[in-house]
């Protein structure tokens, strides 16, 4: 679990990288630089830790770039205490994200060994999140309503169960599309009924799948 100057240093270069390519929250910015990304990552690519890159992680998924993880982190906008509901835990570093941000986070992962491995991880390092293993399309309908919901693979359209969950007031972020590419959507909940829609550049991820396994 070392974290050394050389990671710490490494993790400030990556910060002002993705600040040249645009992202402007301080408190986001903050964050990326306070999690280890490299502690996410299997041993054979933790050298790749602190490159803007995508990665493999297991059960054939990916660990976010990090100006993605970032960009997704400030459309969330993030204050202390909000109550988030994470869909996807993958490696578990976007939790740690928000986490890190003070948010209060609840995420849901739908393959065991990843659920397990997260869980252990972001326990180890002492981030106090709420762990789920079950189906992302379901949520978690007794916890909500959420402040805000983000969705870490590409979605065909908005689960309406997700935004049924979703507080007035409160914004939820997801990929959208299917194919080679996603169109980073932000839905603002307005009223009960009532949703504003934008579109914030493409992307690329992997699917969301229903189910568990």
């Amino acid at each position: 679990m070392e974290d050394s100057y050389q990671h710490k240093g490494l993790r400030k270069k990556l910060v002002d990288e993705i600040r040249g390519k645009g992202i402007t929250d301080e408190r986001v910015l903050k964050a990326i630089n306070m999690v280890p990304r490299h502690l996410f990552m299997d041993s054979g690519f933790i050298k790749f830790a602190y490159r803007d890159q995508a990665f493999p992680i297991r059960a054939g998924q990916t660990i976010s770039q990090p100006y993605t993880v970032a960009f997704q982190t400030e459309l969330l906008d993030i204050t202390p205490m909000v109550k988030v509901l994470e869909v996807g835990t993958g490696s578990g570093y976007q939790a740690a994200v928000l986490a890190e941000m003070g948010a209060k986070v609840y995420t849901i992962e739908r393959h065991k060994e990843l659920y397990l491995l997260s869980q252990s991880l972001l326990n180890a390092l002492h981030y106090r999140i709420q762990f789920f293993y079950g189906d992302g399309y379901q949520g978690l309908p007794t916890y909500g309503p959420f402040d805000r919901i983000l969705i870490t693979a590409a979605a065909p359209q908005v689960p309406d169960t997700l935004l049924k969950q979703l507080k007035p007031g409160g914004r939820l972020v997801v990929p959208l599309g299917t194919g080679g590419s996603q169109v980073m959507t932000l839905i603002e909940k307005k009223g009960e009924n009532d949703y504003v829609r934008s579109e914030h550049g493409f992307f690329v991820f992997v699917p969301m799948l229903g189910g568990k396994e």
